[in-house]
């Protein structure tokens, strides 16, 4: 097991600029690119829940393909994540983003709910056998991958751990079995006001992408949630000038708490390097040497808007 810090910064020590571009010429941002352009994306239901389908609308011997779940932010509704998801499907993935609304605290909104995992297993069985379905035969039902935003991070975070736990479902319960991996971004597991960040025994590979001037889920608190992830591997990626909004289409999503933070980072190329750090880690836990290399060898190297750390 090999952990590393700042890998553009052991390379370029090691040999410099041209050691850098012969890394960025084997796999630079666009050979590390998606594999499938045309992203076909369709509505459906999860349990009663409005959803949306995004997903690589071209035959590939890479099928079917794994299902990625992304569990939202408080009140970020589904739509603010299309850049994102869409981004993710191109890497050879079944992105499903659900709307799910409850109440929390005597609040209703739209908040991720822990219980999306099942739900999206029996979805994606189902989906993979429908006549009617644009997916039939398409989906590997078998392999459940999250992703996550703020609220729903951290209700992915519980389902790492085995079992979620309230506020993050409205009860416990355990992680399906088909769960293989999870990314999330502007995650973290503090409790407000308290200085104790408690251990995450992760079960399944987490990695945690943080903009490096969130001003609600802060770099100081991600960066220690990732101290304390107990399972590995587990990968953490700061992406400069991104704040708490750069996952989503646009800053600041109307009816989500606002991040004062002011973001520097361009939002489209924000939303597809977060996406495209996401996708590779997943594709990496799946197996894939590109995702894999990625992640774990250059990809650092080559993306100058990022710094990493990992425990593999």
């Amino acid at each position: 097991m090999a952990q590393r810090f700042s890998r553009r910064g052991v390379l370029l020590a090691a040999g410099g600029t041209a050691l850098a571009g012969a890394a960025g010429a084997l796999i630079g941002p666009s050979r590390a690119d998606a594999a499938y352009s045309n992203v076909g994306t369709y509505g459906t239901t999860v349990n009663g829940d409005q959803a949306d389908v995004y997903h690589p609308s071209t035959s590939s011997p890479h099928q079917p393909w794994p299902v990625v779940l992304l569990l939202q932010g408080a009140n970020v509704g589904r739509s603010a994540y299309a850049g994102f998801a869409r981004k993710v499907a191109s890497y050879g993935f079944v992105v499903l983003v659900p709307d799910h609304t409850r109440v929390i605290f005597g609040v209703p909104g739209l908040y991720a709910d822990g219980a999306e995992a099942t739900w999206t297993v029996a979805w994606a069985a189902a989906e993979n056998a429908c006549t009617g379905s644009p997916l039939k035969g398409q989906i590997d039902a078998g392999t459940l991958l999250l992703t996550g935003h703020s609220f729903g991070g951290a209700a992915g975070l519980g389902l790492t751990t085995g079992l979620s736990t309230p506020p993050f479902t409205d009860v416990p319960i355990p992680a399906p079995a088909q769960l293989r991996a999870a990314a999330f971004y502007g995650t973290n597991n503090a409790a407000p006001g308290s200085p104790v960040i408690p251990p995450v025994a992760n079960t399944v590979p987490v990695a945690l992408i943080q903009g490096a001037v969130d001003g609600i889920g802060t770099p100081a608190n991600g960066l220690g949630t990732y101290a304390v992830l107990q399972g590995a591997p587990k990968l953490y990626v700061s992406v400069a000038g991104a704040n708490h909004y750069g996952i989503t289409d646009a800053q600041n999503p109307a009816g989500a708490r606002p991040d004062l933070s002011p973001q520097t980072l361009n939002q489209a190329a924000g939303v597809e390097n977060i996406a495209r750090w996401a996708a590779l880690w997943l594709r990496a836990q799946l197996g894939d040497p590109v995702g894999a290399a990625w992640v774990y060898g250059i990809g650092d190297a080559v993306d100058a808007g990022v710094e990493t750390q990992f425990v593999r």
